[in-house]
């Protein structure tokens, strides 16, 4: 039962960085470019480790428990 929260919390957190990760490269990947790795790491992480954490993840979980409720009132 713990594997499988680690794998559900997991899979939240990838649900979460891995589009945001995309977008803001997206978005700012060419500007930042001109600055060195640790810099752009740290703008990176800086602006979405927050971002994951106040908004990103509690959306995923309000999304996760609506899919849990409505299997549950089907089986």
């Amino acid at each position: 039962m713990k594997i499988k929260m680690k794998l559900i919390a997991s899979l939240k957190i990838w649900l979460v960085i891995y589009p945001s990760i995309t977008l803001f490269l997206y978005l700012f990947g060419e500007k930042l470019s001109v600055l060195p790795l640790y810099q752009r790491t740290f703008l990176l992480t800086v602006s979405l480790v927050p971002w994951m954490m106040f908004a990103g993840i509690p959306f995923i979980d309000v999304i996760f428990r609506k899919i849990s409720g409505k299997l549950t009132k089907a089986g």
